[in-house]
């Protein structure tokens, strides 16, 4: 129609608020954040912001449900579980750095502003653990000589924990993306790798060899 305003189907309409949000969040913070400024860097009336979303609270909720949903997606659909040890733990670490180094407002909202509010605490635990769940998975899958009293999911946990950490610096341009991917493999891998079967350790001759 000439001279108006093309309407957008409401699902379209959604990701483009959500999309503006998230930007807007991962720069000013939750607090500091305005739904004036959201609304403006979307390109749509506030009326029409809280039509869709009725408090900054929901709608910080919702940037958080669709940024974790897609994290956890893509770095899962990047790993086959049937692949060697150490080319399922490349794939992992590679998918999970390099979607963070594309999509740093995404993960500045995840780690950075929703840690730091006790009101999105619940949301954040049971993102982090959906993730220490498919790190579980990963060590299960690729652990070569896991003990008897192995805890995989305590493993997780600090893998996740290390994870969180590298990636915060790769998400603020202070670690290159390929470095911190060779570090978080070689570190991992020695806890893939397990304690070697006593069928496949060195004998003291070829301990001695290879020393």
């Amino acid at each position: 129609m000439a001279g108006g305003t093309k309407r957008l189907p409401r699902a379209v309409r959604e990701q483009q608020m959500l999309d503006a949000a998230v930007q807007i969040f991962s720069v000013n913070g939750y607090h500091e954040t305005s739904m004036d400024a959201i609304a403006a860097e979307a390109q749509i009336s506030k009326p029409m912001l809280y039509l869709y979303y009725g408090s900054k609270e929901e709608l910080f909720g919702a940037c958080l449900d669709r940024e974790l949903g897609r994290f956890v997606d893509e770095v899962r659909d990047k790993i086959d579980f049937t692949d060697p040890p150490k080319e399922l733990l490349r794939s992992a670490v590679l998918a999970f750095l390099k979607y963070i180094d594309e999509n740093r407002s995404s993960w500045m909202v995840l780690y950075t502003q929703a840690t730091s509010s006790q009101r999105f605490a619940h949301t954040v635990r049971e993102g982090r653990e959906r993730i220490i769940e498919l790190v579980g998975r990963l060590l299960r899958s690729g652990t070569r000589f896991p003990g008897p009293d192995t805890d995989f999911d305590m493993m997780a946990v600090a893998l996740v924990g290390a994870g969180e950490a590298v990636a915060s610096r790769v998400s603020t341009g202070d670690a290159d993306v390929d470095e911190a991917a060779a570090l978080m493999i070689d570190l991992f891998w020695l806890g893939l790798k397990g304690a070697p079967a006593p069928s496949e350790a060195p004998s003291d001759s070829e301990a001695v060899s290879q020393a």
